[in-house]
């Protein structure tokens, strides 16, 4: 994919430049608000959202919108992000102190003290944001690839000198996101959102559980996340009687999918504990061959994610620009 972010202080006018340098390429142009407004048509407002998670919140729409456009991003932080995809260039837009206050000015139509104090209150606003979202309340010069300052360039000539980047770097020969990269690297982000409790707005609406060990709650709000029905801990199956026809022994696998008719049960115990678990397993199959169920590690849930087809998630509500996901392989019975 072709990225570029365009980021900037405020009243430097890198918005400007940022859609005047898609306009030239022919990209995508992702703004701040729009970047925002798709978030929260994803995943619900903003309030409800931890602003820790948002680097990954962003990740996650635009890496979809990669796949079919090649992007230019003016949203702080960005340039943080796809650090290790080549068909990236990050911009940061700069001017001295009186230029931008001479610039809010004229946009907001101020005298030059009240564009000074907001200025000012613009500047404090985002380094506590970004310190929020980010970690970090300052830019780093060795994140970006490129620094602008607009003192003297207006906004015209500072896009022109993005595209002659973008094109001396060939980013537009990167070609678009594979759908393959795409769900890779959604996992992980989404694996990571899982841990907040974030789920795409519209989901399946499940009551609260409580959970015997954290995997397990993780493992549900990642299921969440790609829509697919799971019930905790619905049935225990007998293994061993005593002679009287009193149960001594059962299991009581941790969830059920409806969806593929498959008990799964989650493990992140040591191996002597392992051992005991898998051979009531072998037993519940011989009693139960009609049973499906697998055994699982944390490390294992990709592996489960990709087995079954859910790589991709359900459309969210209210988008209808793009194709319906595929159907989910059904899992072969055992």
């Amino acid at each position: 994919m072709a990225l570029i972010t365009v980021t900037g202080a405020p009243g430097s006018r890198h918005e400007e430049t940022a859609r005047l340098s898609a306009q030239r390429l022919g990209f995508e142009l992702i703004s701040e608000l729009r970047l925002a407004s798709l978030i929260e048509e994803e995943f619900g407002p903003p309030s409800a959202l931890p602003e820790k998670a948002w680097p990954e919140l962003m990740t996650s729409v635009l890496a979809r919108l990669a796949t079919a456009h090649h992007l230019v991003v003016c949203a702080e932080g960005a340039e943080l992000l796809f650090a290790e995809f080549p068909g990236l260039l990050r911009v940061q837009v700069v001017a001295p102190e009186a230029r931008r206050v001479g610039i809010l000015m004229i946009e907001r139509q101020l005298e030059r003290a009240a564009a000074r104090e907001l200025l000012r209150r613009l500047e404090t606003e985002a380094r506590l944001r970004r310190r929020r979202r980010f970690g970090r309340s300052s830019q780093r010069a060795e994140n970006f690839d490129l620094v602008l300052n607009t003192e003297r360039l207006e906004p015209e000539q500072a896009a022109e000198i993005v595209a002659g980047a973008a094109t001396a770097a060939a980013l537009a020969e990167q070609g678009l996101m594979s759908a393959a990269a795409e769900a890779h690297l959604q996992f992980q982000v989404r694996l990571k959102l899982s841990r907040y409790g974030i789920t795409p707005a519209g989901k399946l609406s499940f009551k609260p559980r409580r959970f015997s060990h954290p995997s397990e709650e993780i493992f549900a709000n990642l299921l969440d996340f790609y829509r697919v029905a799971w019930e905790y801990e619905p049935r225990t199956f007998p293994l061993q009687w005593d002679r009287h026809g009193n149960v001594i022994e059962s299991f009581t696998p941790d969830f059920y999918l409806p969806q593929f008719d498959l008990y799964v049960e989650l493990t992140t115990m040591k191996q002597s504990l392992v051992t005991k678990k898998n051979r009531k397993i072998k037993l519940l199959r011989q009693i139960y061959p009609d049973i499906n169920i697998q055994v699982f590690y944390q490390k294992d849930f990709e592996n489960l994610i990709f087995k079954y087809g859910l790589g991709r998630p359900a459309e969210p509500v209210g988008r209808s620009s793009r194709p319906p996901a595929s159907e989910p392989v059904v899992p072969e019975s055992r």
